[in-house]
């Protein structure tokens, strides 16, 4: 890591308070009829929160619709406690993947290294369908977003290798005056 980037990450802020969105329109439907819902991979975002020191403050499950996702994620934004928002889910090429379409709009600010870096290390891990992953991410009224699959591997994947280690240097740089 360069000097630079790590004068830079020594002076960003520690204390990263995280707004969990999943988007799964089956397992919104199961939660509106009452039924007990799995989640593994909102869980793998807790626990990976939890080993690291982070805060949860909120977590949702929301149908995978535009409206929906729109509404959740200015309601994080609201939130003053909330400094980064995770969306996870409807990042595919799907007619019913809709998460971007939601997001992309919103974004003051994006981050296109990080789906290029998301696909790479993706694609080192499962080959050509990489390509169909659309994750982005960017900032909003200094607050971080990132829109990741909602796959168990490839939240994993984001959280240790992206999202952990550069959440606060983002947020760093979000946040300078002009």
């Amino acid at each position: 890591m360069s000097e630079s980037s790590l004068k830079h990450k020594a002076k960003a802020p520690t204390e990263l308070n995280f707004a969990l969105i999943m988007c799964s329109t089956s397992r919104f439907a199961d939660l509106k009829a009452g039924k007990t819902v799995k989640d593994p991979s909102s869980d793998l975002v807790v626990e990976a929160l939890k080993r690291s020191g982070k805060r949860l403050v909120s977590r949702v499950l929301i149908a995978d619709e535009k409206k929906m996702i729109s509404e959740a994620v200015r309601d994080a934004l609201k939130n003053r406690d909330v400094n980064t928002i995770i969306v996870c889910g409807g990042t595919g090429i799907a007619p019913k993947d809709v998460t971007i379409e939601a997001i992309g709009p919103i974004l003051e600010k994006t981050l296109p290294g990080f789906g290029e870096l998301f696909r790479r290390l993706s694609y080192d891990s499962i080959g050509s369908p990489a390509i169909m992953s659309r994750a982005i991410a960017g900032v909003v009224e200094g607050k971080a977003i990132f829109c990741i699959p909602g796959s168990s591997d490839a939240v994993k994947l984001c959280l240790d290798k992206l999202i952990l280690p550069e959440t606060g240097h983002i947020l760093k740089h979000a946040r300078e005056n002009s």
